[in-house]
């Protein structure tokens, strides 16, 4: 076995409310409810090539201060993904990181090409898309 490299990998994210969390990835994001898959206080959401997103409610566990799920968007496609995404009501996050170089520039930060935007969840969970 050469490590897991060839299983598919799911982001499980905690939620507050999961019906509330539900309602912000499939109206928000776009994303599908596997219903299949989906039961026993979970919630499991189809993403783009085969990767999912597993929802679970967790209430009174704090959100993470880090970014818990990264969305990888084509470079041509970054500006009209974040257009769509603030067309949904989704409100970008402002950072200014000087020790690492970070500082966001209405709600989108330019590092050495890559361009990245984070916001946040309705549970507080930290998102983002980046150009790769």
């Amino acid at each position: 076995m050469a490590g897991l490299s060839s299983y598919p990998a799911v982001a499980v994210l905690r939620a507050e409310n999961l019906d509330r969390a539900t309602k912000f990835y499939t109206d928000k994001l776009g994303y599908t409810e596997d219903m299949s898959q989906s039961g026993n206080g979970v919630v499991i959401l189809s993403a783009g090539m085969g990767s999912q997103i597993s929802l679970y409610e967790r209430p009174g566990m704090p959100a993470p201060a880090n970014t818990t799920l990264a969305i990888p968007v084509p470079p041509g496609e970054f500006d009209a993904a974040a257009a769509d995404l603030r067309s949904r009501g989704i409100a970008f996050e402002d950072y200014d990181i000087p020790e690492m170089g970070l500082k966001t520039v209405n709600g989108v930060a330019e590092m050495g090409g890559t361009k990245t935007a984070w916001f946040k969840d309705t549970e507080g969970n930290i998102l983002n898309i980046v150009s790769m």
